[in-house]
């Protein structure tokens, strides 16, 4: 069976960061583009970060069944990974890497056991985490609390994970995380 390589964390503790990092780092892995409803933010793009839709447009893809997880991660805002999206990875003989909440990341391990390698991202601390959603400037402070009440619960979770890091110092994270990937890729 293919692997799966799922990087999860709460909002704030660094996940985008390191993934981009892994991304250039390991050429054989490729960025499982998520599908959401929630609108763009700063540049990010349609089919590159992640495949927007509206509500209508993911609840009929719920119904047919099309995604390997999915999750409403805030009221009214969907995200989930499509099962055509690991289809497309798998088939060019890469690593799909899932930058996914903490619930969906648990679905697919639940769903791909050994084969989903999982790694769980945690800040030093959840004032840590708080400021580093508010210097972000892209969230209002009621998002920003729901944010960090959401990352106190997530945390909880982080045990549940096949490696934790947590991200005090962005070096020797990626670099703690690097060589879970490094052996990942040796033996797949």
């Amino acid at each position: 069976m293919n692997k799966i390589l799922i990087i999860t964390a709460p909002s704030g503790a660094g996940k985008s960061t390191i993934t981009k990092r892994l991304l250039q780092q390991f050429p054989r892995i490729r960025f499982s583009i998520s599908a959401c409803t929630r609108a763009p933010r700063g540049q990010e793009q349609d089919g590159v970060d992640y495949y927007f839709m509206s509500v209508a447009d993911f609840q009929h893809k719920i119904d047919n069944n099309d995604f390997v997880e999915w999750e409403m991660v805030y009221e009214g805002k969907y995200y989930g990974t499509l099962k055509t999206e690991l289809e497309r990875i798998w088939k060019q003989d890469e690593l799909p890497l899932f930058d996914i909440d903490v619930k969906g990341a648990l679905k697919v391990k639940e769903l791909y056991g050994a084969n989903a390698v999982s790694i769980f991202i945690k800040a030093p601390s959840i004032d840590i985490l708080r400021a580093r959603l508010e210097s972000r400037n892209t969230d209002s402070p009621e998002a920003i609390a729901e944010r960090v009440n959401k990352a106190s619960v997530e945390t909880t979770f982080a045990e549940q994970f096949d490696h934790i890091v947590v991200n005090d110092d962005l070096e020797e994270a990626v670099h703690k995380i690097s060589t879970i990937v490094q052996s990942i890729c040796s033996n797949s």
